[in-house]
């Protein structure tokens, strides 16, 4: 294995996305001189402070950690610059000003969740199933201005199953992307990648998708809409945050369905169900079997379990 301890990284990332590529990187035998992520933050009914997926990490293997609240504060430029980095890698962490980008000799490196120039943005993963795509994969790139449009090191292609979830293809996807991203490195530091410009990878007749931040209103169930479409909304935002609808005014998540193949008479949002083991809802073309979901102030469960204790003639 080839020394690569004279190089200085410092490492940015927060959730357990990032923690594979840093693990990887570390196991690669990089020398990570610290790593930066977001501030502690309170969670669950307790409202405690728990740390990130990746200060947990640092912590462990005990490496030099910042968590900066302003990325512009003069005391974090300098504690920053105490590190002497010579490259910065970043993974899922929030956008980075060019006083920080720009600082190492060797520029900041980015690992993308997408085939970029397709889905810049916040929520790559997710949109790529919404938008029923079979393919995605994930990209290295160095920083620049605009979000997500530096020039491209290196990709890998990656196929997206029929009924993959968003956290199938996630878990898969950090794994993949921890390994092209110790590879980009790698041949960064060597200096046999050649950046590409992310305009020669967009031909004139590409429609480029975007891949904004997900909301309430991204997981608003239209039963208008295509089974197929439904289906790939649902995928596409399971397990978290869950396409939803509302049922006799209760919200109900979503978790998990199948479009049905056979035939049915059934009007968008109608609901046909044995009371026991299967629930159906009609959509403007087809009609989805519903596997799993939660009842607002309910547990999530399989559907054959809710209906148990969920009478539909009763509710109407």
């Amino acid at each position: 294995m080839k020394d690569y301890r004279a190089v200085r990284i410092v490492f940015m990332g927060t959730p357990d996305f990032a923690v594979s590529s840093l693990d990887a990187l570390c196991k690669a035998g990089f020398h990570i001189v610290g790593v930066i992520t977001a501030p502690d933050k309170p969670s669950g009914r307790g409202l405690l402070l728990q740390p990130s997926a990746v200060k947990t990490y640092a912590l462990e293997k005990g490496i030099p950690l910042l968590q900066p609240e302003k990325l512009k504060d003069p005391s974090f430029l300098a504690a920053l610059d105490n590190w002497k980095a010579d490259l910065q890698v970043v993974v899922a962490f929030r956008m980075l000003p060019e006083v920080v980008w720009n600082r190492p000799r060797l520029g900041t490196i980015n690992l993308h969740g997408s085939l970029l120039p397709q889905y810049r943005g916040a929520a790559p993963i997710n949109w790529a199933i919404i938008d029923g795509n079979t393919q995605t994969g994930v990209t290295t790139f160095l920083l620049q201005h605009e979000i997500d449009t530096g020039q491209l090191l290196l990709q890998t292609p990656i196929a997206i199953g029929p009924n993959e979830t968003a956290g199938e293809l996630h878990d898969k996807m950090k794994d993949i992307g921890a390994t092209l991203l110790v590879k980009t490195v790698q041949g960064w530091i060597e200096k046999t990648i050649v950046p590409t410009p992310q305009a020669e990878r967009t031909p004139d007749f590409l429609q480029l998708r975007h891949a904004p931040k997900l909301t309430k209103e991204t997981g608003k169930i239209d039963w208008h809409q295509s089974a197929d479409s439904i289906h790939n909304l649902v995928r596409g935002l399971s397990p978290t945050p869950c396409a939803h609808t509302l049922l006799h005014g209760k919200l109900l998540k979503i978790i998990e369905t199948l479009p049905l193949t056979e035939q049915h008479s059934l009007s968008p949002g109608q609901v046909e169900t044995d009371g026991k083991t299967y629930l159906h809802y009609g959509c403007g073309k087809g009609a989805l079997k519903i596997l799993q979901l939660q009842l607002e102030g309910k547990k999530r469960m399989p559907v054959s379990e809710f209906l148990k204790g969920y009478r539909f003639e009763e509710s109407q």
